[in-house]
């Protein structure tokens, strides 16, 4: 678990833009298999939930960051203290 935390935090925007396309993926999939839509508003569609999926991990990853420095944890006390 510690690998992964590792590299998204190294990888942040490639990490957010896995998500967003597999979100884009999903989307698309389950309104393929749901709904007689036309492709043009399947995609509009999909771009909106993975936007909507895209904010709540970028919220997340926000909360994390703040609380993760507020108590104390950051990198450079790490570094300083090895």
């Amino acid at each position: 678990m510690e690998a992964i935390q590792s590299w998204v935090s190294e990888h942040k925007l490639t990490s957010i833009g896995a998500i967003w396309a597999s979100a884009i993926g999903a989307s698309m999939a389950y309104t393929r298999a749901r709904t007689p839509l036309k492709p043009s508003l399947r995609l509009i569609h999909a771009r909106m939930h993975a936007q909507a999926l895209t904010l709540a991990v970028l919220s997340g990853a926000a909360a994390y960051h703040y609380y993760y420095d507020k108590s104390g944890n950051s990198k450079q006390e790490n570094v300083a203290n090895a």
